[in-house]
Order: C-alpha cells, then sequence, then structure tokens
C-alpha cells in the first residue's frame, strides 16, 4: 500500500523536527520535506539543514530560493509605503511567511501531495497565513498542524524528540528565531510576558562594533541600489551589504507588540538593522522629493497594505491596486541619503537629489521667500480662513 505524500514546511528548528518524527513514525506518511530561503540561510545552513531532515526520514528534501523573487513581490513595496506595523515593526516575519506559503502550495501541487503540513502553534498568526493561502491556492489538498492539533509546548516538543533519539542544540531551541532577508525575529519566554526584554544571548547577532561609521544610501526610484562607491546588480545584495555592516551595532533591535489576526495580543523580539535603516532613509528622501499630498496619501494607503499582508492577505487584487499606487509614486525618488551608524541607534544626516523640492531657489523656510510677497500673503491668508471666519460669526464663537 503506497503511503500517503505530505509536503512538510521544514525550517530544521524544534517545530518543524518535531514534525518529521511525528509524521514519518507515528503516522507514517512519505513526507517530502521543503525549506523556501527567503535571504535567512546561506549554503551550508542549508545543508545542514538537508542533513538533518533526512536523519529526520523524510523521502526527499527540496529547496525553494524566493529571496529575488520575495523581494520584488513583497519587501520593496513595503519599503516603497515606509512601513512599519504598530510604527515600530518592518513585518520581517508576516510578510515572508506569505511567500513561503505560497511557494510551498506551488510545490504541493508540483508533486501531487494530498497533505500539506506546518508547525504553527495554534495560538499565533502563522497557523492562519499558512491556512488560508493554502486554501486559496491548492484547496484541494489537506492540512496538517501536528503542534497546534496536539497542542504542544516547546518544553513537550523537546522531550519527545529526546525520546527519539533526536539530537539537536535544545538549549538554542528555548528560542524560535526566524531569519529573512527583511530581518530576524526572536520569540522566548520572555516575549510571553508584558515585562521582560530578550537577554543578551538570544540576540543572534551580538554587537561588536563600537565606532561611528558615515554611510552613503544610493536610491534609485525607492529602491537601495548602492552603499558608498559600491553599486549592486539587485537591491537584494545591497540589502545583505547593509545588513553585514549595520547588524553588528546592535541597531534595529526591539520588542514588537501587536494585535493577532485571533485576537489576542502577542509580543515578539525582533532585529532589523537594514530594514529600520533602509525605511528611515527611504522616508526622509521622500519627503524631500514628493509634494503634500503624495505623502498623505502614501501613508493612508501604506498602512492598509501593511495590516492586509500582516494578515497574510497577499492574494487580495487588491494589494496589486496599491502596488501600482506605490511604484508610480517613486519616479523621483531618487539620490542620496547620509546616514551615521553608532551602537544601538543611527541618525539620517541629510540628502543630495536632482528632485529635492526643498530648493533655495523659490525661498527658505522661515527666512526669505523668493516667489510671493507680503501682499500675496496677506490676501492668501484672508481666503484661505474664510470659512472659518464665517463659521466662527454666524455661530457667535469666539
Amino acid at each position: 500500500m503506497d503511503k500517503k505524500k505530505v509536503v512538510l514546511a521544514y525550517s530544521g528548528g524544534l517545530d518543524t523536527s518535531f514534525c518529521c518524527i511525528y509524521l514519518t513514525r507515528d503516522l507514517g506518511y512519505e513526507v517530502h520535506s521543503v525549506i523556501v530561503n527567503t535571504g535567512g540561510f546561506n549554503d551550508q545552513e542549508l545543508k545542514g539543514v538537508e542533513e538533518r531532515a533526512y536523519q529526520m526520514g523524510v523521502t526527499s528534501h527540496h529547496v525553494v530560493d524566493e529571496t529575488k523573487n520575495f523581494y520584488n513581490t513583497c519587501v520593496r513595496f513595503l519599503i516603497y509605503g515606509n512601513v512599519l506595523k504598530n510604527n515600530t515593526y518592518p513585518l520581517s516575519v508576516s510578510a515572508e511567511r506569505v511567500s513561503q506559503a505560497t511557494a510551498i502550495a506551488n510545490y504541493a501541487k508540483e508533486i501531487g501531495a494530498e497533505f500539506v503540513a506546518h508547525g504553527s502553534t495554534g495560538a499565533g498568526n502563522d497557523q492562519v497565513r499558512f491556512d488560508m493561502i493554502f486554501n486559496i491556492l491548492v484547496p484541494e489538498v489537506q492540512i496538517i498542524t501536528p503542534i497546534r492539533d496536539l497542542k504542544l509546548s516547546r518544553e513537550a516538543e523537546i522531550e519527545y524528540l529526546k525520546k527519539h533519539g533526536v539530537e539537536m542544540n535544545f538549549e538554542k531551541a528555548k528560542y524560535s528565531i526566524n531569519k529573512g532577508i527583511w530581518g530576524t525575529s526572536v520569540g522566548g519566554k520572555e516575549t510571553l510576558t508584558s515585562n521582560l526584554g530578550l537577554p543578551e544571548e538570544a540576540w543572534p547577532t551580538q554587537v561588536t562594533e563600537s565606532e561611528p561609521k558615515t554611510l552613503e544610501l544610493v536610491f534609485e526610484q525607492g529602491e537601495l541600489v548602492g552603499i558608498n562607491n559600491e553599486k549592486y546588480d539587485h537591491p537584494t545584495k545591497a540589502i545583505q551589504a547593509l545588513q553585514a555592516i549595520a547588524q553588528p551595532y546592535g541597531i534595529g533591535r526591539d520588542i514588537h507588540v501587536g494585535d493577532t489576526i485571533i485576537g489576542i495580543k502577542g509580543r515578539v523580539g525582533f532585529e532589523a538593522a537594514a530594514p529600520m535603516v533602509i525605511i528611515k532613509a527611504h522616508h526622509t528622501l521622500e519627503k524631500h522629493v514628493l509634494t503634500k499630498w503624495q505623502l498623505s496619501w502614501k501613508d493612508q494607503l501604506s498602512a492598509f497594505y501593511g495590516n492586509w499582508l500582516h494578515e497574510g492577505q497577499f492574494h487580495d487584487p487588491i494589494m496589486r491596486n496599491m502596488e501600482a499606487f506605490l511604484t508610480d509614486t517613486q519616479k523621483n525618488v531618487s539620490g542620496k541619503v547620509f546616514v551615521e551608524l553608532h551602537p544601538y541607534r543611527f541618525q539620517v544626516v541629510g540628502i543630495e537629489s536632482e528632485h529635492d523640492l526643498m530648493s533655495n531657489k523659490f525661498g527658505s523656510y522661515g527666512e526669505m521667500n523668493n516667489s510671493w510677497s507680503g501682499e500675496d500673503v496677506k490676501g492668501f491668508s484672508k481666503i484661505f480662513g474664510n470659512q472659518v471666519m464665517i463659521y466662527h460669526k454666524v455661530n457667535g464663537q469666539d
């Protein structure tokens, strides 16, 4: 009798290691593990994940490199929109989960799998993102979620794996770490509280830089394409280069508190040096080259775009509509942004752009104007406040 074929979203961490053993040994399925690389793994790490997968008993293991596609279809719009969830979180993991779920659904379809499995718990956003996207893209494939269905704690998973002879760094496994090109999330016992911060050793990147450093970031139509005197053939390479420079300063570390899709509050630590520097630098450049109403409408649509993406609704056609708008706003977002890096912080110093609307040819704010007279301002001010003046006269308000 043929075994039932399951595609497992696999990372090599605690949860997906449990799923491997449980699906192969307890349920007797033919497991095909898939790791979707969104820029968080190098070749050596991917090789190690593959070796662990086969040790866990999978029938096949497959790597999908989604790094460039993740950027092209998602990350660049987060940059265009300067998206920070709750003014804090650059959607490091929530954005990549959409890309991963889509790639896994496509692979399940490709190999004709009857089931697809993931290691999400029953208390977070990922379960909804994965389930929903699988239901949208491969509705005929059944979903298996061992961690959620068995209501397992991390301690129970560790005990199960030890019982089955699995050797891994269980001390490190106390923290759930998800790494991608747009940042790394860190979850542990501290993030389950409202008052505790993460200990220094929990952060994947330790602080080793102390001397200030000045960078020149080059943007072309909203995309980071160069750092200092080096140009990159794709923005993903520029992001990774900036990450290597800025992360050792401890820049971009924070804890995000948000409302989950299922209605409970959640906390997660993250380190995202490159995303935070890029978003702030990009936003500064935009404030120089875009008009007031471009900036205003961008803020409103970007907030919706970020929230809808966070909740896994990437495949809603409204997202394509907003991406078209965001892309159009970037026509003149080109120039240089100067940034200073310091331990645990950075500062955007200024910009240079041929599209800079802050030109002294038209006037200097608070000092001198070259385009109007004092009489012009007197008349404008009277007309600009006319309706409110009428309201106050009619209603007798001081």
